[in-house]
């Protein structure tokens, strides 16, 4: 029987609806563990003032490129946004890392029939989190340097490594075999993949636009808001990618 999108959206669908409570609490913690990470290795008030003291050097940015504007900070300004952009992607690398990890050990065991949480599932999921934090690492180099580049690419990358993650929990293999068998099987099923990724780019777009527009919200609570939202998008593509690996190793 051949593999439709239906079915998997349809099983992805009601495995999530099954373990709600679960995977929300796992969305809402990894999202806290970014935000505390994310403040902790900010650089304070004083630092981030040094990226507005020169608002009038910076203000005419019209037209210009990011290098361009980056080149006209100072070496401050420069070593603060290096700073700033070195927690962001730290601390997201590692609530990624934590929300797959947990992920993927929660459908395995409930897959098997036994009871879990999301304190559980990340816990259980700690031997594989050090190959997911690298291969997950590798992956985001890759695919930033893809859209740095040109978008397709970089889209090209991500479906190809979208297996992955997966094949690194569930098979003893190294990361970088991981990837190859993640590409072959990807490009293999992609009239299955390409538009559950592109659907999750969507809907991360439009939770970024949506919270934007809440502004009764504090920054550290509209953070967390974004951050929980954006991990259950995440949480049910994970969902979806599981389900297919399984129909096709099956």
């Amino acid at each position: 029987m051949p593999i439709t999108a239906s079915t998997l959206y349809r099983d992805s669908f009601n495995f999530m609806r099954n373990q709600l409570g679960s995977i929300l609490l796992l969305a809402l913690l990894t999202a806290f563990i970014t935000v505390i990470l994310n403040h902790a290795f900010t650089p304070g008030g004083d630092q981030l003032s040094l990226l507005t003291s020169g608002s009038d050097a910076l203000s005419d940015t019209a037209g210009m490129s990011i290098q361009e504007i980056i080149q006209s900070m100072t070496p401050d300004q420069q070593m603060v946004l290096l700073k700033v952009s070195a927690a962001a992607t730290f601390s997201a690398l590692v609530g990624n890392v934590l929300l797959v990890g947990g992920m993927l050990t929660l459908i395995q065991q409930v897959s098997a029939g036994g009871r879990t949480s999301a304190l559980r599932s990340i816990g259980s999921a700690a031997p594989i989190l050090p190959r997911l934090l690298v291969l997950m690492l590798l992956c985001t180099i890759v695919v930033q340097l893809g859209l740095t580049l040109f978008i397709v690419p970089g889209l090209i990358i991500a479906v190809a490594v979208s297996l992955a993650p997966i094949i690194v929990s569930t098979e003893k293999i190294g990361i970088f075999k991981s990837i190859k068998v993640s590409a072959k099987l990807a490009f293999a099923n992609s009239r299955v993949i390409i538009p559950a990724i592109m659907l999750w780019l969507a809907a991360k777009m439009l939770v970024l636009l949506a919270v934007s527009h809440l502004k009764f919200l504090g920054p550290e609570v509209a953070t967390v808001v974004l951050s929980a939202v954006s991990n259950l998008i995440s949480a049910y593509l994970l969902i979806y990618l599981f389900r297919l690996y399984s129909k096709l190793r099956s």
